[in-house]
C-alpha cells in the first residue's frame, strides 16, 4: 500500500498533513505518535471511514479511494477498533461469524434451500475457518458466551478474530493492548506476531507502547500534528531528534534503555 500526500480537514482543524509513507508486503508497518497526531484518522482513511480531502491511497496498484467502505473488506483490508466495537448481546462465535459473512456467496432463494442446495455445505466451510481462528487466539472457552460480558484482554481478542475471519491480506489494528495488563500484553503480541506466520499477513499498527512497538515492528512512521516527522527502522526513529521531542519528552534515560534493549535483540 501507498499512502501519497494525504491531507484531511474538518471545517478549520487539519488532522493530517500532506502524509505519504508506504507499507510493504509481508511486514509489520507501526504508526505512533502522540494523542491527537492524527493516527486512527489515517487508518480510517484506509479502511474507508474517512475520505481524504486531497491525496491519493493506492493498494496493489489500485486507487484504494474509488471504493466504498463495504468494498474494502473484498479488496483484502481488515481492521480493529481503538474502541471495541463487539455486538455485547451475540456470542463470541456468532461476532466472529458477522466478520466471515462478506466471503458468503448464498443469497435469499439458495438459503430457502438450506438442506439441499449449497448453503449448508458453505456454512459448515466457513465455521471450519471459524473454527481454526477460536483455537489460534485460545477463545475456545469462551465461544459460547455473550462478547458483552467477557473481561476486556479476552473481547480485544474477539474483536482480532472477527478481523482475522475477513481473511485480509492487510490488517489495522488499532491500538491492540490499550488498557491491557502485562500477561495480556505479551499474549496479544505473540497473536501479532504468528498472524504473519499462520495467515500470511501485512499488519499496520498503532500503539502506545513504546516496547512494544520496538519490538515487533519492521518500520516505524511516527505522526505529530498531523504530520510525518519521521519514518525508519526502530533504531533510526528511536535515535531521531524530532521523535525524542514530540513523542517521547526528550526522555534520554529511557530512550538508552530502549535502544540498548534494541540493540541486545539484533545481536
Amino acid at each position: 500500500m501507498k499512502v501519497d500526500d494525504v491531507s484531511v480537514r474538518f471545517g478549520g482543524v487539519k488532522a493530517l498533513s500532506n502524509v505519504s509513507f508506504d507499507v510493504r508486503k509481508g511486514e509489520l508497518f507501526s504508526l505512533i505518535g502522540p494523542n491527537g497526531a492524527g493516527k486512527t484518522s489515517m487508518l480510517n482513511c484506509i479502511s474507508g471511514r474517512y475520505r481524504p480531502t486531497s491525496g491519493n491511497i493506492a493498494w496493489q496498484g489500485d486507487d484504494l479511494l474509488k471504493h466504498s467502505i463495504n468494498d474494502r473488506a473484498s479488496l483484502g483490508i481488515g481492521r480493529t477498533f481503538q474502541n471495541l466495537a463487539l455486538f455485547g448481546h451475540m456470542s463470541v462465535l456468532d461476532n466472529i461469524l458477522v466478520g466471515r459473512h462478506h466471503r458468503m456467496k448464498n443469497n435469499f432463494v439458495t438459503g430457502m434451500f438450506y438442506w439441499v442446495g449449497g448453503a449448508r455445505r458453505e456454512e459448515l466451510k466457513e465455521r471450519r475457518f471459524v473454527e481454526t481462528i477460536i483455537d489460534f487466539l485460545e477463545i475456545q472457552h469462551v465461544r459460547n458466551e455473550p462478547a458483552g460480558i467477557l473481561s476486556y484482554g479476552l473481547r480485544k481478542r474477539v474483536e482480532l478474530a472477527r478481523a482475522i475471519a475477513i481473511e485480509p491480506e492487510l490488517i489495522l489494528l488499532d491500538e491492540p493492548m490499550a488498557g491491557m495488563n502485562l500477561e495480556e500484553k505479551e499474549d496479544m503480541a505473540r497473536f501479532i506476531i504468528a498472524l504473519r506466520e499462520e495467515f500470511d499477513m501485512t499488519i499496520m499498527m498503532i500503539e502506545h507502547d513504546m516496547g512494544v512497538v520496538m519490538d515487533l515492528s519492521d518500520r516505524v512512521a511516527v505522526l505529530d500534528f498531523g504530520r510525518v516527522i519521521a519514518a525508519g527502522s526502530p533504531e533510526e526513529v528511536l535515535a531521531d531528534e524530532h521523535v525524542k521531542k514530540a513523542y517521547l519528552g526528550e526522555d534520554d534515560e529511557m530512550l538508552d534503555a530502549l535502544a540498548a534493549e534494541e540493540a541486545e535483540a539484533v545481536a
